[in-house]
């Protein structure tokens, strides 16, 4: 009886500092208000520790103790959200932002729209899931629908509550939020990986996104990672806010992290005037952002509006411009892809552009080069495509001295100096031999990214050395890696190379598509690869198929059917396969699809302009898999031509020809899609 007693106050003790733990988590992490010394603080996890450690079997999910710990992970696996967690659709201009208002107004038949604006955070999207007040699970964003499980890193996050507070509690809510990098914590991180030799993060985004996706979450836990949550579904509770204004204010009082600076609206005006505004003084925050997030307010009528299968109706991102500066061209050198594709690239002195210092920019092709008579020399306007790849946009003629020096692409290659050679039509020039070093570099990296093979911890700078010290000179190479040859190269210690192999190991089974798209065929990227896993279903098959085969399949044009039939008919590239397979590599093949049969068997359409609902990818998509078939240019085999917004030179020939033209809402009636 004594003992039970003593256990009993044991646990209340154990509760109530971590009550005080998480508080003060919650004051200093959150509200930026601490009260307490870290002396004290650690102090009081000391105690907690050393409790949990006498009484194991008190330790709970929501400890604070438990936000670092577990073995390291040997992959992630996929979880599905609650709710698909979507895109969302851009505006750039005033005037997009006020056809975006006009657009809501006239689907809802109404003036009476409030919005909330919100800053767009730069980060990686990410979904908590909390049962019964407890956090029990956190995944990426993903493809919107599934994401991959991260919850051990999260927990890392110590402004990420793992028990919420407050007295109206759901039963089961999955939050979203934004994980960020403050810009002083990046500069810091840099530093410290070029101090170890490893290369820097591009940007606070990149940083952030590869911090979360660490098997070891003991390295998450020292990239000192935020958050702020920006929305919820309530997949049960009690209580249901009606608007969206009231969600956000709901979730601070829950204790999680809402940024700070949100604005109601009456009128799309402000939304303009509060962009602008932020635009100019977007570098005076701690973190960076690349625009604000408009939102209708009122949640009944988001329900309304719906979303289509990428975007919400009723939120659109209000981007920035892309940023630009200005800097001096030092020289120009030429970098060999894995298709032995010669790019130019600008050496800039070191400017500043959206936050990320550049020194580098694609000049893309030596007819880009002619087209903008870039010269060594010359000052330039750089620009970020896209946000994150660097670009010469234009060079300023006027500030030319008469010393700037035209380039001059080489004859050879610059890495193996072989004969380089353009084909006709093409812009690209290539390197012709097939074992030149950075061929073979660029090739083992595609087939190890992401995309591909997903061989986690082959990255750049060991492939480097892994080349250049010929023990990988080819992709069935990296099958062949033990961990006496790993260990004995520059920063790779015993685990590491264990990490690597076990990588390497896991990516012996992989899709189908996965592969073909690892292959490197020319053409194909990874959307044609996922058309021929599914219409050819294997690889032997796909080992001897033919041109007309080829063509016949929808998708497939002439130039990825010869590329295909060409890379085959290689007898290197057949033994290369021929290879992995000896090697271990097993393939999860997919069965064939038929899309041959259904409601728009022998008809023909053609698209123009900007849809609302899909991507022209999409659409056409839904033709095939309902039997239709999809042109690419006007002819009389075209059936119709649906039009979306802002329509180009294809329907006013359309109209000359007497072809059925077909509005988007139209064409998703004639296909059974709602709008």
């Amino acid at each position: 009886m004594v003992v039970r007693e003593n256990l009993e106050e044991v646990a209340k003790e154990i509760e109530r500092l971590r009550e005080i733990i998480h508080r003060h988590d919650y004051l200093y992490y959150v509200l930026g208000t601490p009260e307490i010394s870290d002396a004290e603080y650690d102090a009081l996890m000391r105690k907690l520790q050393e409790l949990e450690e006498r009484y194991p079997t008190l330790v709970t999910l929501y400890s604070p103790t438990q936000r670092v710990g577990g073995q390291p992970l040997e992959e992630f696996i996929s979880v599905q959200h609650a709710r698909p967690m979507l895109s969302l659709d851009n505006a750039f201009t005033e005037e997009d932002i006020r056809n975006f208002d006009r657009k809501l107004r006239r689907i809802l038949g109404t003036n009476e729209i409030s919005y909330v604006l919100e800053l767009k955070i730069d980060g990686l999207a990410v979904n908590l899931r909390y049962e019964n007040g407890t956090f029990v699970r956190g995944a990426t964003r993903g493809d919107g629908l599934t994401g991959e499980e991260v919850t051990q890193n999260l927990k890392t996050i110590k402004s990420i509550p793992l028990r919420l507070q407050g007295d109206k509690q759901p039963a089961v809510i999955e939050v979203q939020g934004e994980v960020f990098m403050n810009k002083a914590d990046f500069e810091r991180l840099n530093e410290e990986r070029e101090k170890r030799g490893e290369a820097p993060f591009a940007n606070t985004r990149n940083a952030a996104a590869g911090s979360l996706r660490q098997l070891d979450p003991t390295i998450t836990a020292q990239r000192k990672l935020d958050i702020f949550v920006y929305g919820a579904f309530i997949e049960e509770g009690p209580y249901r806010p009606s608007t969206h204004w009231e969600l956000l204010a709901w979730l601070k009082e829950l204790g999680l992290k809402v940024n700070s600076h949100i604005y109601l609206l009456r009128r799309i005006e402000e939304a303009v005037e509060i962009h602008d505004e932020w635009e100019k003084k977007r570098k005076e925050l701690p973190y960076d952002i690349d625009g604000l997030v408009l939102k209708v307010n009122e949640l009944a009528y988001q329900e309304r509006l719906g979303a289509t299968t990428k975007s919400p109706r009723w939120a659109i991102a209000y981007k920035f411009e892309p940023t630009h500066a200005i800097t001096k061209v030092i020289d120009v050198e030429v970098n060999v892809g894995r298709t032995g594709t010669l790019t130019p690239v600008a050496l800039l002195e070191p400017v500043e552009v959206g936050g990320v210092v550049v020194k580098r920019a694609t000049l893309h092709n030596e007819d880009e080069v002619k087209r903008k008579d870039v010269r060594i020399g010359d000052w330039v306007v750089v620009g970020r495509a896209g946000e994150v790849i660097p670009e010469v946009i234009r060079v300023i003629h006027e500030q030319r001295t008469g010393e700037e020096r035209v380039f001059v692409m080489p004859s050879t290659c610059p890495v193996c100096h072989s004969p380089v050679v353009r084909e006709e039509g093409e812009v690209a020039i290539r390197c012709i031999n097939v074992n030149c070093p950075a061929q073979v570099k660029e090739r083992i990296r595609h087939w190890a990214s992401r995309d591909a093979m997903d061989i986690e911890g082959l990255g750049e700078k060991l492939i480097d050395q892994l080349v250049e010290k010929n023990l990988v000179q080819s992709i069935p190479d990296v099958y062949r890696l033990h961990k006496d040859t790993l260990v004995r190269l520059e920063r790779m210690g015993e685990k590491s190379a264990d990490n690597l192999l076990q990588a390497i190991e896991r990516s012996k089974k992989r899709e189908l598509y996965r592969f073909i798209y690892g292959l490197g065929i020319r053409y194909v990227g990874e959307f044609v690869a996922r058309i021929l896993a599914e219409q050819i279903g294997s690889l032997q098959k796909l080992m001897n198929v033919s041109q007309e085969e080829l063509l016949a399949i929808e998708g497939i044009g002439p130039k990825v059917a010869e590329a295909v039939e060409q890379f085959f008919a290689n007898e290197k590239n057949r033994h290369m396969i021929l290879e992995l397979q000896s090697l271990g590599v097993k393939l999860v093949e997919v069965p064939k699809k038929t899309l041959r049969e259904g409601t728009l068997q022998g008809k023909t359409f053609l698209f123009s302009g900007t849809l609302r609902k899909f991507s022209r990818k999409e659409a056409e998509q839904l033709v095939r898999e309902r039997g239709g078939e999809v042109a690419n240019s006007v002819s009389s085999r075209v059936d119709y031509l649906v039009v979306g917004e802002n329509p180009g030179g294809k329907l006013e020939l359309a109209r000359k020809k007497n072809v059925p033209i077909l509005s988007e809402e139209e064409f998703y009636r004639l296909v059974g899609v709602n709008d």
